[in-house]
């Protein structure tokens, strides 16, 4: 996290949207994370989603559990309720808050450490329990926030920095969340802001558990072997002085609008192929994602956009039965109706 708030004043010109409120409004501290780091892309998507719905910020709580990409809710909605939980745990936290106050809207941000390893049993309640929200996962196979072991969603072969190979098959989210029942699933990249901030508005529209699998590769270990100024040398050679880390940063990856065939290199000297979707494609058809999805892989290439939407999705609320009004609102009339209300209620049990 930071401590460094950004200031407060801005040119009294700034465009403001419906309720008020300048895109500065709906931005955060500022970023600590590597420099050109796609998870700040996504940050910088949110912030502009958000404003362009004219969402009062007030009206928004964002959660997160443990990694860098849990980090990023300090860097955008700086004005909105926040919650950062423990490893893998975000998911369950948010169903409690969702249950409690049905009328904010709930931002989950993860990573694919924190979503696909220790909080998998986690993602995977979510989505099949129906929580409306917008779960946002940001992304990069490793795990950065300690110098980038494999997470569970790297491919099997990836070649890791130090020259370590992953034999593990990779979990893919978007097929997990498809099959467990999510309504909204999409994919989008960091670097391609004009696919992401749709995808992003279509899932705070939605109706149910909503999932955008964003991929935001780790520019922090582009560096090169042999560089001087390379995280392995700078460590080998700086411990008479002090003990720190260094980072050869990385510009950030970015693609024009118009590519339908996205190729981005990796820092282990692959390449990753992003696909997008046809626009004759039927979103509507949960078993069709699936295929289109897994075709797609078999292929060495990743399906982006809007990959699966029920416009008819049913939240959890709705399963339970719940009150429509916050918890903290109701009076003692309604949470001890009296004495004939339980009778009634007993009387329909037997």
């Amino acid at each position: 996290m930071t401590y460094l708030a950004k200031p407060k004043l801005h040119h009294p010109s700034l465009a403001k949207n419906r309720v008020g409120y300048t895109r500065r409004d709906y931005e955060g501290k500022v970023s600590t994370l590597c420099a050109g780091c796609g998870h700040d892309s996504v940050s910088s998507a949110i912030v502009q989603a958000c404003w362009q719905l004219d969402i009062e910020p007030h009206r928004v709580a964002k959660l997160s559990g443990i990694g860098c990409s849990s980090k990023t809710p300090d860097y955008f909605l700086g004005a909105s309720h926040g919650f950062n939980t423990v490893h893998g745990r975000m998911p369950s936290v948010l169903t409690g808050a969702n249950l409690a106050n049905r009328g904010l809207l709930y931002l989950g941000i993860s990573g694919d450490g924190d979503s696909a390893s220790i909080g998998l049993g986690q993602f995977a309640h979510a989505m099949r329990r129906g929580v409306r929200m917008v779960y946002i996962v940001e992304n990069n196979g490793v795990y950065g926030l300690t110098k980038g072991q494999f997470s569970a969603t790297a491919d099997r072969g990836s070649v890791a920095k130090k020259g370590a190979v992953n034999h593990d098959a990779a979990i893919d989210l978007v097929s997990l969340a498809l099959q467990l029942g999510a309504t909204y699933v999409a994919r989008g990249f960091s670097g391609d802001k004009a696919q992401l901030v749709p995808l992003i508005e279509g899932a705070i529209r939605h109706g149910g558990a909503a999932f955008i699998d964003v991929i935001s590769p780790c520019v922090a270990f582009n560096n090169h072997a042999g560089s001087t100024r390379s995280y392995d040398y700078v460590r080998e050679h700086n411990e008479a002085v002090s003990r720190i880390d260094f980072i050869d940063l990385a510009p950030e990856q970015t693609v024009g609008a118009d590519e339908d065939l996205v190729c981005v290199p990796q820092h282990d000297g692959s390449t990753m192929r992003l696909r997008r979707v046809k626009p004759d494609y039927d979103a509507t058809d949960r078993i069709a994602a699936m295929n289109q999805v897994q075709a797609l892989h078999a292929a060495g290439e990743i399906a982006t956009g809007l990959l699966y939407v029920d416009p008819e999705a049913r939240d959890l609320h709705l399963g339970l039965n719940t009150v429509a009004w916050p918890l903290n609102t109701l009076g003692e009339a309604e949470l001890c109706p009296g004495g004939e209300v339980l009778e009634k209620i007993n009387a329909g049990l037997r």
